[in-house]
């Protein structure tokens, strides 16, 4: 008797990992939010399987089928877009699943921010420029506690990655300004990996009017700093000069 959480990745569905699909074509029951979930999952439903689109439910209708199909034994999938873990909801169904004794496991998933990364062929964390990545979104009806407003993230000014806020492209650029310059690079991704997806690139002083002009308010990963831009840093790992566990250093 268990609840499987499995990330279904940020869309293509051939980010699916080996283990999340494995689990989904053994499911007797699976439920997952149809607004998000990547095309092509569902063709892995074996025969007889029961598929519940939560996307319309509250935590209180979905719950109770979760809890009596693991209960009556049934393989049960929880399948969440990209992983679990992030902005998913898994802690209040994870709090319920413990409250009627029913156990669970998590299998991770590519996040859409990794997609959105991917799609640009950029690395987040650059020597000498960002070597910290900060995943957050703007305040909506989830307030954000306090400290994590964008501007107090942004005075760190390393690579800054926003969920969940394209619609207020605006406020945001408002916000980052009060640290970043207005020369900053930024990138939005909207719906990364899907067949749709659109990228959009410009800077701080920019890139609002760019979006709003592409229609882009939902379904999209904006990511700010110098590290979409940076050329010529080189890491240790590879240096000549350095040694390490498993390579000398050059004479």
């Amino acid at each position: 008797m268990k609840v499987w959480f499995v990330g279904a990745g940020p869309g293509d569905p051939d980010l699916l990992t080996v283990k999340g699909r494995r689990l989904l074509e053994q499911a007797d029951t699976v439920l997952y939010a149809g607004s998000l979930m990547p095309d092509g999952l569902l063709d892995l439903a074996k025969p007889g399987s029961a598929w519940h689109n939560t996307a319309k439910m509250a935590l209180g209708e979905f719950m109770p089928i979760m809890v009596e199909a693991a209960r009556a034994g049934h393989s049960v999938v929880r399948l969440a877009s990209g992983d679990p873990a992030i902005y998913g909801a898994m802690g209040e169904m994870v709090e319920w699943l413990q409250r009627e004794g029913v156990a669970y496991e998590v299998v991770p998933g590519v996040s859409s921010f990794l997609a959105a990364a991917a799609a640009l062929g950029h690395e987040l964390t650059v020597p000498d420029v960002a070597q910290t990545i900060i995943l957050t979104r703007t305040e909506g009806r989830t307030k954000m506690p306090s400290g994590e407003q964008l501007a107090d993230l942004a005075r760190h000014r390393t690579t800054l990655v926003i969920f969940l806020s394209t619609q207020v492209i605006r406020m945001i650029v408002e916000e980052l300004l009060t640290a970043y310059s207005p020369e900053t690079p930024v990138a939005v991704v909207y719906r990364a990996s899907w067949p749709d997806q659109k990228i959009v690139r410009g800077t701080l002083d920019n890139i609002a009017e760019q979006v709003i002009e592409q229609g882009i308010s939902m379904t999209a990963i904006v990511i700010v700093g110098e590290a979409l831009a940076a050329k010529g840093h080189r890491s240790k790992l590879y240096d000549e000069t350095f040694s390490h566990a498993f390579r000398r250093a050059s004479p």
